[in-house]
């Protein structure tokens, strides 16, 4: 998810753990050859094996309309050593639809066989090529069109996002109509959107009968999601998190943004990390409104660094 699960998050929740595979943010072909440098930019773990420092494996996520463009950043991916490509047909941003990039092309089944069929001959065999798409662009008209026109050019695997283009991230995600998609294809077809809980897992698999889940949002908000699912897959509970065990987390992640990016821009990158964090856990809130009024960098820090210990040190007197 652009903007949101950049490198640095990716390998605090791979730390985390319960994670089986990571998708980069997309990288963005438009009508050149992209440097090497742009592909490390989106995914530094290239230096690292394709793998976060946890040893997750991370997949190559590209986003395009120009299948001949597609095709040649697909093969230096390949040669860059991608263990798998996906595409992106599912991104409902207003700005990237204006430039026919992500669900705008869900109105062109003609344009995702294209690009799908494109990439999948110009890379080895041995590299899956699987595709992300939407439910629809404005309705579902064309969803199954959609999903065949992918399978038929050659994509190993579809993951679809339970809702329209148009319906964005509205509340609620339709799991209930990937299944007659997975019904049709042959290839496997993973469920997405709006899985924040445990119970939405169990309920998004057993009302889209897909055996896997792709999760984005939720997992941001809630890091410890997965190892909870993993927990209940083998038929044990594990308890969420309590605000100690997120505090060093919290300074880790400001720490990491100072260290990767410039320090003036890593504010704003742990607000928007706490806010979503704050959806799931009310009693970080207080906490939030501290620190979201704060904009000068180092004070900003200080206040995360304050604010840890004091979670710290409410836990040695409880």
């Amino acid at each position: 998810m652009e903007g949101l699960v950049d490198h640095i998050m990716r390998d605090m929740l791979t730390q985390i753990g319960g994670i089986d595979e990571c998708v980069t943010e997309f990288l963005r072909i438009t009508d050149q050859l992209l440097p090497v440098k742009v592909f490390k930019r989106i995914c530094p773990e290239i230096d690292n094996a394709w793998r976060t420092p946890a040893g997750t494996p991370v997949v190559l996520q590209l986003l395009g309309s120009d299948a001949d463009w597609m095709a040649e950043n697909a093969q230096r991916a390949a040669r860059l050593g991608t263990p798998a490509l996906d595409i992106n047909f599912g991104c409902p941003a207003k700005t990237v639809n204006r430039h026919r990039g992500g669900a705008v092309l869900l109105e062109e089944p003609e344009t995702l066989f294209a690009i799908v069929r494109a990439v999948r001959q110009a890379v080895p065999d041995s590299i899956p090529v699987t595709a992300k798409m939407r439910l629809g662009y404005k309705d579902r008209s064309l969803l199954m069109e959609n999903a065949k026109a992918i399978e038929e050019a050659g994509a190993s695997q579809l993951v679809i996002h339970a809702r329209t283009k148009v319906e964005g991230y509205k509340p609620p995600a339709h799991w209930q109509e990937i299944e007659p998609v997975r019904q049709q294809l042959a290839i496997p077809v993973v469920a997405n959107g709006d899985v924040c809980t445990v119970e939405d897992y169990h309920a998004c698999r057993l009302a889209s009968g897909c055996q896997d889940v792709m999760i984005g949002r939720g997992l941001v908000a809630q890091p410890w999601l997965a190892l909870q699912i993993r927990a209940s897959l083998s038929g044990q509970e594990r308890a969420a998190p309590v605000l100690t065990e997120v505090a060093p987390w919290l300074e880790w992640f400001l720490q990491r943004n100072q260290q990767l990016m410039l320090s003036k821009f890593a504010p704003g990158r742990v607000k928007q990390w706490l806010k979503m964090l704050a959806g799931a856990m009310p009693d970080l809130r207080q906490w939030v409104q501290l620190l979201q009024s704060e904009r000068d960098p180092e004070r900003f820090a200080e206040r995360v660094h304050a604010v840890v210990q004091e979670l710290s040190a409410a836990s040695q007197t409880d």
